[in-house]
């Protein structure tokens, strides 16, 4: 398989704009979806190339919806390429995409960057996305920016939120100080990256394990 950085670097479809260091990322956190039958939401389709890359990382199966707020992105609509017209910080409209297409398997956001949009999206799609769902949110450079509603640790900044979510997915060990919610329950793992975030959804099971072996 060819990685996204070759791709990226020998791409001659429409342009894409990433940093760098996304790219192990995304293969880490999307590798074990390629060739199934993924439901990918790109929130943001910037000139169209980011959705023509997940469709060849992805494979023929995949079905990747482009959510954007200016309509003519509706242009980028090919074979496995659905584009939808809208306000990411609209929950009748996300909810309207799931009825649609089924909730995703995979949200990567990379829309308008705004706070208060990042929070409305992911409150509305995390808890509606599968079992082994990974959510996406990059660019998060600008949560620490106020033309973004950010700021170094301005409760609006989706940073100071991840923070909180931190503490949530140790609900367990916190001997009562804080009760495991549904991101507690629904949530395996966060991991932080340069201006990235991923969660990665799974249900949990017994945490302690024993090992059993010969005795000397």
């Amino acid at each position: 398989m060819t990685s996204l950085w070759s791709d990226f670097l020998t791409n001659t479809q429409r342009s894409v704009f990433k940093w760098k260091h996304y790219f192990p990322a995304y293969e880490r956190h999307f590798g074990r979806f390629v060739n199934t039958d993924v439901v990918f939401f790109e929130i943001g389709c910037g000139n169209g190339g980011s959705l023509q890359m997940w469709k060849r990382f992805l494979g023929p199966h995949a079905r990747i919806v482009g959510v954007d707020i200016r309509a003519e992105c509706g242009k980028f609509a090919e074979d496995q390429i659905e584009i939808r017209i809208g306000d990411q910080s609209d929950q009748a409209f996300l909810r309207a995409l799931c009825a649609e297409f089924g909730a995703p398997d995979v949200v990567l956001d990379d829309g308008s960057h705004m706070m208060s949009h990042v929070h409305a999206t992911f409150a509305t799609l995390y808890p509606l996305m599968p079992r082994n769902g990974v959510y996406m949110v990059e660019d998060l450079h600008t949560a620490y920016w106020e033309e973004f509603e950010g700021g170094l640790k301005r409760k609006e900044s989706f940073v100071e939120t991840c923070k909180d979510l931190i503490d949530a997915l140790n609900a367990e060990h916190a001997r009562g100080a804080i009760e495991p919610d549904a991101f507690t329950l629904s949530t395996l793992s966060m991991h932080f990256y340069d201006s990235m975030v991923v969660f990665e959804r799974g249900r949990h099971t017994k945490k302690f394990a024993m090992r059993i072996g010969a005795i000397d």
